[in-house]
């Protein structure tokens, strides 16, 4: 049986999984930086290769910020997970990565900043408001 989905249960340290993205029905490619993500903090390393804009590894240097330890190279990702990331000052680049950057600042320990959040306001409403109620702890700064 060819396994199709991905499952992440809360309280378990995930473990480390190979990923192309590919045209539907495959891997989507809008959900790489959020894999990338996940992959930092898992158990064991994990290669996601992106077959479709091989140059979409925009949160990965943010993330290396944060202590993971990830090359990227030739459209591939290698992501040796670290068992917690660190927070940082960051900075958004795009939809895709901002994502990314809440889900690793939310794994993080300490406090993470994330700069130009317009990028992240594109595609997310109220992200903030939404993620608090299911248990995280966003808060919204003026603009400096």
């Amino acid at each position: 049986m060819e396994k199709k989905s991905l499952t992440v249960v809360p309280g378990k340290r995930s473990k480390a999984c190979d990923v192309v993205t590919l045209p539907y029905p495959a891997f989507p490619t809008d959900i790489q930086a959020q894999m990338v993500a996940l992959s930092s903090v898992s158990e064991g390393t994990s290669v996601i290769t992106e077959r479709i804009y091989p140059d979409r590894f925009m949160s990965a240097s943010e993330l290396k910020r944060m202590g993971a330890n990830i090359t990227v190279a030739n459209g591939a990702a290698v992501v040796h997970g670290v068992k917690k990331l660190e927070g940082a000052e960051i900075m958004a680049s795009d939809l895709r990565a901002s994502a990314a950057l809440v889900i690793a600042a939310m794994a993080a320990r300490g406090e993470t900043l994330i700069r130009r959040v317009y990028h992240i306001d594109r595609g997310y409403e109220r992200i903030e408001e939404r993620l608090n109620k299911l248990g995280a702890k966003i808060e919204r700064l003026p603009e400096t």
